[in-house]
Parts: structure tokens; C-alpha cells; sequence
């Protein structure tokens, strides 16, 4: 750590500087409080160890001061005049720990352990705090996200009902959060239920609890999500997949805003915004008998829908910018670039996961290349097999086959040339599967004096 010394004393200057430097922290003393200021707030430190008694500027004003103008910085008092009454006040105003001079140096070593563990979590709780801010991001500036932005900022302040249409990975329950955040619920609680993954049995269970003895193993009452969304917001993901007879006590849930816990006989009242989610045509499931109408016209007060990632193709370059950034700050490592000519490639592709199987892709090839840079060769290999599945649906017009083969022979004949025929030189540089490169070599017909 990086430590200041603020005190009048040569002596016990000389000494706390030493003990510092002997533990392995950086350390240097200055002996007033105006000059402590100063070296605080133009120099980065992590800790001032400060005097109450200093000339001008007692310790006391210079620790509001720092307080103010560097409050990530931590503030250790010293004093050899130390009571009760001033030790009381330096903690109301911010100050980590006081000492009593002497200084003991057990004491010191055990504070300087705490310090650090302190500042160490500190940095890893600002690492998950910048990570789940970029989770939460949507990224894309293309005409449809700009569209998409706008109707969740008028959306958002109301308490109206939203359903989220949106195909499988484009980002539905990513809205569901942004609406959240920009509402005025946005302080309580943002719960999820997903639909799909919860047994038909225990969907009622989940979304409205159960009292103590209400079905075989229910030893505890439990508070179901609706409750524990109170003040905020829920969201019903793949609301399409929800059983009827749940669908009809959701129903009656919504229009009398109370609902009764299984097993309960008492109703509850509950303040949640609702939103569903859905990668399914509602319509054509109303049709067909799966989903209420009435409870369709319930949820759909606002409908949102999130664009499918070859609508905006154009946002695809930041998306993966932007997932290589997400990548840096969860690895703690630098991560590949891609060059002009992979993302130019990448923006062809159809992606039919979507923005999900963009994120897998790149995050794949960010662990997978151990080249300076991601290039057309690396995303060619990689696209292969998702692009000979897409063009089996022949109603795709999908000019991207013959692009992509025809760069992906090329490069790979140059690759060839390059390492005279050594196939496991070629899947080193490359960073791909030796196996799965030699049968790609004979899919194109390289071999001999390739060109």
C-alpha cells in the first residue's frame, strides 16, 4: 500500500516510515497538516496515518478535509494525548481505526493486514460492481435499439404492465432489468421467474408461497416471488410456457391485486409491477388454446419487442467490442482485438441464437486464439458449422456461404504454403483443432504445393 505519514515529530516520523517500509508498503511523512492535504489529494495514497495535534491545521479539520476531497483514502489517528471524547469525534467524522502513541508494533502489523484485506475486497466488489453494470448495458447503436431505448424510456416511469416479445437470446430479460432501473421502483427488488425452467407443480409454490403443512415436505412457510418483488418488480419470463391452470390463478391475481399463499385461507396484498417475457407468437397459442385471451389482454398493456440480431446487423462490431471489454474485466487479462476485416465477416453472419451466440462465439475465440489478433481465418473456422445449419432452410437468402469458404480456402492455402505442409504448425498458429483442421484441408482439396 501506499502509505502518508502526517506528524510534527521527526522522531516517530522516522520510525512509522521505517516500520512501513520493513512491511512492504511504500511509505513517506510530511509534517503539517497543510502539507498533508496537499501530498493527499495531488499524489494517490491508500492510507494517512494523522496526528490530531500538528501546527495550523490541527489533525481533526485535515481529516474532514480529506474526508471531502479523497474519500477512498483510509484515515488512521495517532495521538500520544488520546481521550475518549476525541477518539469519538475522528470516528463520527470518518476515521478508520485510532491510535495511542507509543505505537505498538504488533498492533500496527495487524492493523496494516486489516487495511489490506479491506482495500483487496473493496477492489473486487468495484470489479463485480463494473462487470454487472456492463452486464446490464444495452449495447447497439442502430436505428431499431434507438427505437427500442425511446420505448423503454416511456415505458419505464409508468406502473403499466409490459410484455416483451423478442426471439430465444436477444436480450428480453436485459429490457425487463432496463425498465426496471428506469423506474421509480428502481431502489426495491427485481425478481425473476422463469416460467419454463420451474416444474408445473411448484410454479404456484414459486410465484405465490405456501404456509407450514400445505403439501407433503413443506416443513417452513415460504414467501413466494410476488411477495418478495413488494416495492418492486417481477418479471414473468417465457410467460408462453405457463400452465393453464396456473394462467387462470394469475389471471385473478392481476384484477383483484391480492393473492392467497397454497395452502393459505387468508388473501395477501402485494405492490409489484408485473412484466412477462416471451419468445413465442402469443396469438398463435391463443389460437390453438394454450394461452388466455383475458390474460393476454392483462399483460399486454405495453408491448415491447426486442429486435433480432440480423435486424441490426450494424450494432454487431460493438457488441463484440463490447464483450471483449466484459471479458478483460471478469478475466483480469488482455484479450485479443479482432481485426476490421473478422468483424466484417462476423457482421454477414445470420446468427440465429443471437446476441447469445454472439457473446459464446467470441468469448470462445477470445480463450481459443492465442494469436495477437482475432482475424478472417479465425472466424471463418469458427462460422463453418454454424453456417452450413443455417443453409439448410433453402428460404434463406444467405450470401455468406460462398464469402466465407472462399476466404477460408484462401487463407488456408496461404496457411499451408506458409508452413510447408505442416499441419500441426499451421493448427498451432491458427489456434484451431489439428484433427478438425486436416479434415477441413481435405473438404477444399489442399494438399501438395497448395496455393
Amino acid at each position: 500500500m501506499r502509505i502518508l505519514v502526517v506528524d510534527d515529530e521527526p522522531e516517530v516520523c522516522e520510525a512509522l516510515v521505517g516500520f512501513l517500509t520493513d512491511e512492504g508498503h511504500e511509505a513517506h511523512a510530511v509534517h503539517t497538516g497543510e502539507e498533508g492535504l496537499r501530498q493527499a489529494t495531488e499524489s494517490v495514497c491508500d492510507v494517512v496515518f494523522l496526528d490530531v495535534r500538528l501546527p495550523g491545521v490541527d489533525g481533526l479539520q485535515v481529516l474532514r478535509q480529506l474526508r471531502q476531497d479523497v474519500p477512498g483514502t483510509d484515515v488512521v489517528m495517532i495521538s500520544g494525548q488520546a481521550d475518549v471524547a476525541t477518539a469519538v469525534k475522528a470516528t463520527k467524522l470518518g476515521a478508520y481505526d485510532f491510535l495511542e502513541k507509543p505505537l505498538q508494533p504488533e498492533r500496527l502489523a495487524l492493523l496494516l493486514r486489516h487495511l489490506d484485506e479491506r482495500r483487496r475486497m473493496q477492489r473486487e466488489v468495484d470489479a463485480l460492481r463494473d462487470v454487472a453494470e456492463l452486464e446490464g448495458r444495452l449495447v447497439g447503436s442502430s436505428p431499431a435499439m434507438q427505437r427500442l431505448r425511446e420505448q423503454i424510456a416511456r415505458a419505464a416511469p409508468s406502473d403499466g404492465r409490459v410484455l416483451i416479445f423478442g426471439e430465444n437470446g436477444t436480450g428480453k430479460e436485459l429490457v425487463a432489468r432496463q425498465i426496471h432501473l428506469q423506474s421509480e421502483r428502481r431502489n426495491g427488488p427485481f425478481v425473476k421467474l422463469n416460467c419454463a425452467a420451474v416444474p408445473v407443480t411448484l410454479v404456484e409454490s414459486e410465484l405465490f408461497g405456501h404456509v407450514k403443512g400445505a403439501f407433503t415436505g413443506a416443513v417452513h412457510s415460504k414467501k413466494g416471488l410476488l411477495e418478495q418483488a413488494d416495492g418492486g418488480t417481477l418479471l414473468l419470463d417465457e410467460i408462453g410456457d405457463m400452465a393453464l391452470e396456473t394462467q387462470a390463478k394469475l389471471l385473478r391475481v392481476l384484477q383483484e391485486d391480492e393473492f392467497l399463499p397454497v395452502g393459505g385461507v387468508k388473501p395477501r396484498r402485494f405492490d409489484a409491477r408485473i412484466l412477462a417475457a416471451t419468445n413465442k407468437d402469443l396469438e398463435a397459442e391463443m389460437e390453438a388454446g394454450r394461452f388466455r385471451r383475458d390474460l393476454y389482454y392483462r399483460l399486454n398493456v405495453i408491448p415491447l419487442r426486442v429486435p433480432a440480431l440480423r435486424e441490426r446487423k450494424e450494432d454487431i462490431p460493438e457488441l463484440v467490442r463490447h464483450f471483449r471489454v466484459l471479458f478483460e474485466k471478469r478475466t483480469g487479462r488482455r484479450a485479443a482485438p479482432f481485426s476490421p476485416e473478422a468483424l466484417e465477416v462476423m457482421a454477414e453472419y445470420h446468427w440465429p441464437g443471437n446476441v447469445r451466440e454472439l457473446r459464446n462465439f467470441v468469448e470462445r475465440l477470445l480463450i481459443m486464439v492465442a494469436e495477437d489478433e482475432i482475424g478472417v481465418e479465425h472466424v471463418a473456422l469458427g462460422l463453418r458449422s454454424a453456417d452450413s445449419r443455417i443453409l439448410e432452410n433453402p428460404g434463406e437468402k444467405l450470401p455468406l456461404r460462398e464469402r466465407v469458404r472462399e476466404f477460408e480456402r484462401r487463407l488456408l492455402a496461404e496457411e499451408f504454403r506458409r508452413a510447408n505442409g505442416n499441419i500441426a504448425e499451421m493448427a498451432r498458429r491458427l489456434g484451431v483443432d489439428r484433427a478438425n483442421l486436416s479434415r477441413r484441408l481435405r473438404e477444399f482439396g489442399i494438399k501438395g504445393n497448395a496455393v
